[in-house]
């Protein structure tokens, strides 16, 4: 009986790097290529996840590779070009249990900084990529995962990595590994041989015994006689067989995600190939009956697109929405892949056949063909790495400006409290009375766009640098909430410290407007004198109380923790018997902000009334969108691409009834 055999791509494994025993001169250093561990991976064609264990003995592993002094050392497993090799595999030996290499890397100028970072311990990610020939499988009469002993294999390079090969990783290059597809030629023969018929054949019985082992057990049961190591070997072939099939017609209509369920299943060809002849009649009604490309769903698209930006935000440790590190679920298809990988995935998912692109003319495509998922993926991931630096990153203006928005680029008025006066008696003939509003009392705002331009060039996505893009994108957001935050400031401090021209002609800060205290040491007294002037204010007729009060303390850094004091004390801090006078001023402040970015040689510090009530300075966003986005640039050229980074804002001060500034001495 012929064991069966199909083809199966390269896999990949962790392995370990020696860093103490790098040596400067010869630029060598030790590794632990396997120690034989066993590691869970899925198999693409019969939809099972299985336990794979590598033999570790001179019989189970071809050392001819690594040990002929020939086998490459690479940059993270690219094959594509010369420049791809970094080093050699000086020797390789087993040590026991263990498989030891002696690498040395390159001399060349191009890696001379990689072969730095590895002597420094930046880099220090490695795995080994090996094919195998022979597996030996074993089945557990019970619910556990069928064991695939590697008996035969041959380790055929080494690679620096980014982000190291997971042990659970999934089989790569499932395409290729039925031999009736087109990427066929991507795999190496493996032969699959049952542990069972191995046994009978050393022992010299009869395959048709009644077995005892482990391979047959989930075949009898019920009261069925057993089935024979033949009965059993023919189903594996059978169902082998069934599962490239469906893979195959899975791939061929764009359902590839529908393939693992239904082999799982145990639907039969015939029942797969109706199933996939009824969406295709749902896609072409809802095309119009025009359909003329079998493409994913929306949700696939989404789901595709979804796990790519997973992948790469995890890659880059990128914190999400939650306030956590974004980490890459199990079963995500992208998981270790690198760009040029994924490049190569979109183009493939998009219907183009890659086989024998380079790496250059592989990313040009993928930035270049419309249907193309890549340059919206890594836009996604930008987006989210944006939004997410500029929630995470501090601020203080939001704590005491109001927030609003703006429908367009042009000035829009602002209405300042007490600007309606009181409302009115109604005429003897029952009429609402007009109320005009003077020009004086109102005030306006305009946004402006401010942005910068994210470059990410095909020689960036070749080298794997995620950090050429998701860390713009991360230094970007974080430096748009500090462009508000200079801002705001620079208003408030503008006109020597007077604040800007209000709608009237005076600036912010002015003794027509009642809001300048008294020169002294910030005290009870100073903060209580504020609260007078601040409730003192006046509607723009002078005739009517607004009563204000204050809610926020703005100063310096160097005044912040006497304002604590102040605000938090039940007692005058002032006064040296503090037991016999209260604090007439405790709990004024809601809220007490200090900053650099007010001077303590100023000497100036605030009070200001809460934003609701009565607002003094208003940040407005473009139609309400307070985070900053990004936008893909037309024109780019086939290099690269390059992404608009842009926020849409506006700072005014808007009224100067809701604050009073105070001065030390």
């Amino acid at each position: 009986m012929k064991n069966p055999t199909r083809l199966l791509a390269q896999q990949i494994r962790l392995a370990t790097l020696q860093p103490a025993t790098f040596i400067a001169e010869s630029r060598t250093v030790e590794v632990v290529w396997t120690a034989g561990a066993v590691v869970v991976r899925y198999d693409h064609n019969t939809g099972e996840y299985y336990n794979e264990e590598l033999g570790v003995s001179t019989s189970a592993i071809d050392m001819s590779r690594l040990a002929s002094g020939a086998a490459p050392v690479l940059n993270s497993h690219g094959t594509w070009s010369l420049d791809d090799q970094i080093g050699v595999v000086e020797r390789a030996w087993l040590d026991g249990n263990v498989g030891r290499a002696l690498i040395r890397l390159s001399g060349r100028e191009d890696v001379a900084g990689i072969v730095q970072d590895i002597r420094d311990g930046i880099i220090r990610n490695i795995s080994v990529g090996y094919s195998v020939q022979t597996y030996e499988i074993t089945r557990d009469a019970g619910n556990k995962l069928p064991t695939y002993r590697a008996t035969r294999w041959t380790p055929m390079e080494l690679s620096f990595v980014t982000v190291p090969a997971d042990a659970g990783a999934a089989t790569r290059g499932a395409p290729g590994a039925n031999p009736n597809t087109p990427n066929a030629s991507q795999g190496t023969p493996c032969e699959f041989v049952s542990a069972h018929a191995r046994n009978c054949e050393e022992n010299q019985m009869d395959e048709n015994d009644a077995p005892n082992g482990a391979d047959t057990a989930n075949a009898a049961g019920n009261g069925a006689a057993p089935a024979t190591t033949t009965d059993v070997a023919t189903a594996e072939r059978a169902a082998l067989a069934r599962a490239a099939d469906i893979t195959a017609l899975a791939q061929r209509h764009g359902m590839t995600d529908k393939a693992a369920e239904w082999i799982r299943a145990g639907s039969s060809i015939e029942q797969v190939r109706a199933t996939v002849l009824d969406e295709l009649a749902k896609r072409d009604a809802a095309a119009g009956g025009s359909f003329n490309r079998v493409s994913a769903g929306v949700d696939q698209v989404e789901k595709h697109r979804a796990a790519a930006v997973q992948a790469l935000m995890a890659r880059q440790s990128v914190v999400g929405d939650d306030g956590k590190v974004v980490r890459v679920e199990q079963g995500n298809p992208f998981r270790g892949l690198s760009l040029v990988d994924i490049a190569r995935r979109c183009l493939e998912q998009a219907g183009t056949r890659t086989d024998g692109m380079s790496r250059m003319d592989l990313v040009g495509r993928a930035f270049t063909q419309t249907s193309s998922d890549f340059p919206i993926l890594l836009e996604n991931a930008m987006q989210k790495t944006l939004q997410a630096a500029y929630a995470a990153a501090a601020d203080t203006w939001s704590r005491w400006c109001a927030t609003g928005s703006v429908a367009d680029f042009r000035d829009h008025p602002r209405y300042r409290v007490g600007s309606l006066q009181n409302l009115q008696d109604l005429t003897e003939a029952g009429e609402f009375r007009n109320r005009p509003i003077p020009d004086a009392d109102r005030s306006r705002i305009r946004a402006t766009t401010k942005g910068n331009i994210i470059n990410l060039s095909r020689q960036a996505i070749i080298n794997d640098d995620l950090g050429a893009f998701l860390g713009l994108a991360t230094a970007f957001g974080r430096a748009a909430r500090r462009t508000i935050e200079a801002d705001v400031y620079a208003l408030l401090r503008s006109n020597s410290g007077n604040g800007p021209t209000m709608q009237d002609g005076q600036p912010l800060f002015h003794a027509t407007h009642n809001n300048i205290g008294t020169t002294q040491a910030l005290t009870v007294t100073a903060v209580d004198n504020a609260r007078t002037l601040m409730a003192r204010q006046t509607d723009f007729t002078g005739a009517e109380f607004l009563d204000l009060r204050p809610s926020i303390w703005l100063g310096p850094v160097e005044l912040g923790g006497t304002a604590r004091v102040i605000n938090d004390s039940q007692f005058d801090p002032d006064r040296d018997n503090k037991l016999q006078r209260a604090n007439m001023v405790a709990r004024i402040f809601a809220d007490i902000v200090d900053t650099p970015r007010l001077l303590g040689s100023d000497n100036r510090w605030y009070a200001i009334s809460a934003p609701a009530e009565a607002p003094v300075f208003e940040v407005a966003f473009l139609d309400g969108n307070d985070a900053p986005y990004l936008e893909l640039e037309n024109g780019f050229d086939v290099d690269g691409a390059r992404w608009k980074a842009r926020l849409d804002f506006g700072v005014a001060a808007i009224d100067w009834r809701g604050i009073v500034r105070g001065q030390t001495a």
